[in-house]
């Protein structure tokens, strides 16, 4: 399924959509008689409150639903059943001017399941909530697999089995592993719901940034989780191997919510070992030919584990010259290209590898990033150019094999979080490569750099790992602390520019 996935996009809902949702809620709910909406009453919630309907799509076709309305909550008692709280099904009960954000739908189709795709609704639901500063989001959680002990335990004894992982229930669980909390079981709560003897749990989720009464302007935190992967240079078996350990990380991260997951710069560069016997220039042009596997593979990861991906760098080979590049692969399904600008006398020398020609900027769902591999970094032109697109994280990833290398990258990756008013993290590899030639040893300290301002750590450091130690590490950015600065900084080094006497500029 993943292989064949071009695009996932997250869209509202429209009146255009309704067969295909129709057939969808037929599928899914296959054990439960005539359970779907009728147009109209779609086309009474797309009407009350667009905002609220979405839909995922994955290559142009529904995955995915969550419809929603807005409660006065408090005029409903803890013990509501569905019809109740819908109005009897025609959601009178809608008041835009409500308190909580009501979850009356949601849905992934058989087939698309395991793709995180629900957490993407959930996720949607939360920033939706946020952006409208309402208390939170409540809804009755089914729980279908519990005919099977009704005989045995209360509904209560089930939830709490659930919870300890002694019973299993795929909905509970997931609802529970995103944020929601049980709050109380509704009897009688959907009519028809056999599998859960209709009975329901009535789960909630506490906006932490609601205001009851606003007294000054405020607007929407952006946080970003980044994490980081120092990556342990070690033989492999293979492509597979290398992938396997790839695959370790990402999973990692992703546990932990993580928006970007960087890899180091030619973290692949162990499979040359079965080409060793070759000349490095010979060896690393073998190299190149496991790219477009791994980039296909890193795509792939991206849409299952729900995380954007920057592939570090790997050799590639076009039109007969040998290039430094890596690859953003987007939670969307979309892949785009970076290059490594300036090559060092090494990576020229030994190698042969040219240096590429395209800079820009990338658009993600958390901002626009610039990425630099390793030595670009040193060069401060590129990142004020990508500064002047827009850019709010910098990414570099970087493979230095002494100290004193590393520090170039590590004070140069500073100064570009400073006078460009971003955040910049990089992430090295460590440990040795005995059986690769021009790869002996490695050192790295991954960190995660910020502006020097009264909203960041003093020292403009936001994380750092361990020196020379496989490990993730992961920080928090708050990308809204970047305009503040911006506009209130201490000192301005974007806008107090003297471009009356000096400028930078793309000449292509």
């Amino acid at each position: 399924m993943i292989k064949s996935i071009e695009n996932i996009e997250l869209k509202y809902l429209t009146i255009n959509d309704y067969q295909e949702l129709k057939q969808a809620m037929i599928e899914v709910y296959a054990n439960m008689q005539n359970i779907y909406w009728e147009e109209s009453q779609i086309q009474s919630l797309i009407t009350k409150f667009p905002e609220g309907q979405i839909v995922i799509k994955i290559n142009n076709q529904i995955a995915g639903c969550a419809l929603s309305i807005i409660l006065d909550y408090d005029k409903f008692d803890g013990h509501h059943t569905f019809k109740e709280i819908t109005g009897n099904y025609t959601f009178k009960t809608h008041n835009s001017k409500g308190n909580v954000l009501y979850g009356i739908e949601i849905f992934i189709k058989p087939e698309y399941r395991g793709l995180r795709l629900g957490r993407r609704l959930y996720d949607y639901r939360k920033e939706l909530c946020e952006q409208l500063n309402l208390k939170g989001i409540a809804f009755g959680g089914r729980i279908p697999n519990y005919h099977k002990f009704s005989a045995e335990i209360s509904p209560k004894e089930y939830i709490e089995k659930v919870k300890r992982k002694e019973i299993h229930d795929p909905v509970l669980n997931f609802q529970i592993s995103n944020d929601f909390h049980p709050s109380k079981v509704m009897k009688g709560y959907l009519e028809g719901d056999k599998e859960s003897n209709e009975y329901a749990v009535l789960l909630e989720w506490d906006n932490v940034y609601y205001e009851k009464e606003k007294t000054q302007a405020a607007t929407k935190k952006r946080v970003v989780r980044l994490g980081l992967i120092q990556w342990q240079m070690r033989l492999y078996k293979g492509l597979e191997g290398l992938m396997e350990q790839a695959e370790f990380f990402i999973d990692s991260v992703s546990a932990y919510r993580c928006d970007f997951a960087l890899f180091p710069e030619f973290f692949n560069a162990p499979l040359m070992a079965e080409n060793n016997h070759l000349p490095e220039s010979q060896a690393i042009r073998e190299l190149a030919k496991h790219t477009p596997g791994i980039v296909k593979k890193f795509s792939e990861l991206a849409i299952s584990y729900n995380i954007n991906i920057i592939t570090g760098s790997m050799p590639e080979v076009k039109n007969e010259l040998l290039y430094n590049v890596g690859y953003l692969c987007k939670r969307d399904g979309s892949v785009e290209r970076y290059e490594k600008l300036h090559v060092t006398p090494d990576e020229a020398k030994v190698w042969g590898m040219q240096g590429g020609s395209e800079l820009k900027t990338f658009d993600t769902d958390c901002g626009k990033i610039g990425i630099l591999i390793c030595y670009d970094s040193e060069f401060p032109e590129l990142s004020r150019l990508l500064a002047d697109e827009g850019m709010d994280i910098l990414f570099i990833p970087f493979l230095t094999d002494t100290q004193n290398g590393y520090s170039r990258v590590r004070h140069c990756a500073q100064a570009r979080a400073i006078e460009n008013e971003c955040y910049v993290a990089i992430a090295g590899s460590v440990g040795n490569l005995p059986k690769v030639n021009n790869m002996d040893i490695q050192y790295a300290q991954s960190m995660v750099f910020t502006p020097c301002d009264f909203s960041f750590p003093a020292n403009g450091i936001k994380a750092e790992s361990t020196t020379n130690t496989e490990m993730i590490l992961i920080a928090d950015v708050d990308l809204d602390l970047l305009k503040d600065l911006n506009q209130f900084g201490s000192v301005r080094n974007l806008k107090d520019r003297r471009k009356d006497i000096f400028e930078v500029r793309k000449l292509q």
